[in-house]
Parts: structure tokens; C-alpha cells; sequence
């Protein structure tokens, strides 16, 4: 049996493959909302998107090559997206006492209502997008057959 069958498939690659999905869901949803929409994101965006972006070839590749290389590479990623999402779900919810200072006048709003899918801010969608494949690359370890 080759490393695509089905039954050869651990817990530990269907995690990875459902983290990559979501980066891949993740990722091609700011491209649309930024290039298709017009919409610019803010800088606490940006900095968000630089950590979303490589996590799709990382988990890829790991995917592809079955290395196992996606938590050591992804990992640092995941983290530092998920709190720099955190600190900008913080600042958009009025939990974090400074206002969103890369949201203002001179730049692109977070606060608009543009600014919501399915009825979420982004930030908020963001956070959740990292946690997701936090858990993915954290809790599900399945033995190799």
C-alpha cells in the first residue's frame, strides 16, 4: 500500500491534512476579501496574513513528503498568529484598554461592517482559523500503521 491510500492514513496525517485546509480556507479567503473585494486589511492584519500565508506550503509539503515536518515549522507560525490574533480580537472587542490603533483614520477599518463575514469580525475569524490548527497540530496523535 502507498502513503495515499485511505486505510494508511493515520490520526496524525488526517490532523495535519485538516490544518492545512483550514490555512489553504484561511488564506484564500483574505486573498479574496483583500484582492477580489477591494478591502485592505489593517496592519494587525497583514502581520496576521504573514503568519497564515507559509503555513499552506508547510503543511503541504509535510503532507506530501510525509516527514512530519508540519509542527516543528508550523508551530512558531501558528503561535505567533494566534496572538497577534488574540491582542487584535482584544483590541476589536474593547477587552484590551488601548483603541485599534492600526484600524484608524489613516488607514483600513476593522470596525466596519464591511468588515464582517458570516456575521464575524475578522479578527475574530482569524483567532479562531489559528486556533483550529493549533489544535490540529497539538492534540491528535494517532500511531503510524
Amino acid at each position: 500500500m502507498t502513503k495515499a491510500d485511505p486505510e494508511t492514513l493515520s490520526r496524525d496525517d488526517l490532523a495535519v491534512t485538516a490544518a492545512f485546509l483550514i490555512a489553504l480556507a484561511a488564506t484564500l479567503g483574505a486573498l479574496f476579501i483583500g484582492e477580489v473585494l477591494g478591502q485592505m486589511p489593517c496592519t494587525l492584519c497583514w502581520y496576521q496574513r504573514i503568519a497564515m500565508f507559509p503555513l499552506v506550503p508547510i503543511l503541504g509539503l509535510s503532507l506530501w513528503r510525509g516527514d512530519g515536518m508540519a509542527r516543528p515549522f508550523g508551530l512558531p507560525l501558528t503561535l505567533a498568529g494566534l496572538a497577534l490574533a488574540a491582542w487584535h480580537s482584544g483590541l476589536y472587542a474593547g477587552i484590551l484598554p488601548a483603541p485599534i490603533v492600526p484600524c484608524t483614520e489613516n488607514g483600513p477599518s476593522c470596525t466596519g461592517e464591511a468588515q464582517m463575514i458570516l456575521g464575524l469580525p475578522i479578527p475574530y475569524l482569524s483567532a479562531v482559523a489559528f486556533a483550529a490548527i493549533l489544535a490540529c497540530l497539538l492534540f491528535p496523535k494517532g500511531h503510524r500503521p
